[in-house]
């Protein structure tokens, strides 16, 4: 059994690396995409808030498909279907064609998220220890990869199809072979666990606060993405050269973060780890509201990917421990909030840069974050317990109310 585990780890680690290769080679190659088919400064919104839309009708499809199919089976058809619409972007010339491969991009990802994550928490109680920031860690190094393969690939000018297809025709092979390992079965430490929430269903009120930091943690995961160049340049008066700088530094802390997360975990509990990356992040907002130049602003977005690395795998290992008999429709629920935070992060700091200014608009993700602290007891490990010192609702009484979902 410990070899199987060992390999169904391995190999989901790998899937988590290869989808944060996908995500970034998509994500930073926009305008390139944008060039391709002549899409409008006015319609590019549009494009983009699809994605996160339909990614989460995925995640809530997967919630209902992993009643009949496991999750290792969605996550095995899921990741080729992201690396072909992924190419399907890059090879198309109509915006017919744009619109039908992010829309096969987005519902995939979504379904790719949850199940991916469902296998992270099983293994995770499996193990009998945190494993999970392991596998956002190669999600992590994932995105560096891609990123700097799209960096590659813009530098030399190369048509996006280019681009695109050495990395698919490499990494589909490798994920559908890797896939074979991947475990769905827990383990004797998750036994007991499961038995307790056997028949439990979900009660999306008792979610709701790992929802809500879920969220948060986007919002400043996506401020950080969008305007962390724009920043640098246009308030701290950085180079261009020098404003592609903070996004990297926060790519690489993030990777930093997680690969060492676990060990925090172990060690000091979810619970601290948790206050800590809470109270870290907002101190990187705000050194990056008061940043007199732009060195000190890149010490703020490094203390940003340090402390907002922990938050959503710790929540997602959360939603298993509160519903260890319906972890999977948890989780699931949960990834939807991945998207919501994306889609509000951005246009929220734009609309606050505009109208206030955007040091101001940095403190508001700040204060955001800051709301982790009052749900820090939510991601304690303790089965009978949940934040606030609220006890957690009995396997029988979880499906009563209106509030059952």
């Amino acid at each position: 059994m410990t070899d199987v585990l060992r390999r169904g780890r391995a190999s989901l680690a790998f899937g988590f690396l290869v989808q944060g290769v996908a995500f970034a080679l998509l994500v930073t190659r926009i305008p390139a995409i944008q060039d391709r088919y002549g899409v409008s400064d006015a319609l590019l919104p549009a494009f983009l808030a699809a994605v996160p839309i339909l990614a989460g009708m995925g995640s809530v499809s997967t919630e209902r498909l992993v009643k009949r199919v496991p999750p290792s089976r969605l996550l095995r058809w899921s990741q080729p279907v992201v690396l072909l619409a992924l190419l399907g972007v890059g090879a198309g010339e109509r915006m017919v064609e744009l619109a039908v491969a992010l829309a096969a991009f987005g519902l995939a990802v979504g379904m790719l998220d949850a199940s991916m994550n469902m296998l992270g928490v099983s293994l995770q109680r499996s193990y009998g220890r945190s494993i999970m920031l392991s596998f956002h860690a190669a999600y992590s190094l994932g995105g560096i990869v891609g990123a700097s393969l799209a960096w590659a690939g813009a530098h030399w000018d190369l048509a996006l199809w280019v681009s695109y297809l050495p990395v698919v025709a490499v990494l589909l092979p490798a994920v559908l072979v890797g896939s074979r390992w991947y475990v769905d079965d827990r383990g004797p430490a998750a036994a007991g666990e499961q038995k307790e929430g056997e028949g439990q269903v979900l009660v999306f009120r008792w979610l709701w606060p790992l929802c809500l930091v879920m969220t948060v943690a986007y919002i400043g995961d996506s401020t950080v993405s969008n305007w962390s160049a724009k920043y640098l340049q246009d308030v701290l008066g950085s180079s261009e050269q020098l404003a592609t700088v903070p996004y990297n530094v926060y790519m690489v802390t993030t990777l930093l973060g997680r690969a060492i997360g676990d060990f925090g975990v172990r060690r000091f509990g979810a619970v601290a780890v948790v206050r800590g990356g809470a109270l870290v992040a907002a101190g990187g907002f705000a050194v990056v509201a008061g940043a007199p130049g732009a060195w000190v602003g890149m010490l703020g977005f490094t203390l940003l990917g340090l402390g907002l690395c922990v938050l959503v795998p710790q929540t997602f290992a959360a939603a298993g421990r509160l519903f260890p008999g319906a972890s999977d429709a948890a989780v699931a629920r949960l990834n939807v909030f991945n998207y919501v935070g994306f889609l509000i992060g951005s246009p929220l700091v734009g609309a606050l840069g505009d109208l206030w200014s955007y040091r101001g608009a940095m403190l508001v993700p700040m204060v955001l974050v800051l709301v982790t602290l009052v749900y820090a007891r939510s991601f304690a490990p303790q089965p009978d317990r949940y934040g606030g010192g609220h006890e957690r609702p009995r396997t029988a009484d979880v499906g009563r109310g209106s509030n059952g979902l």
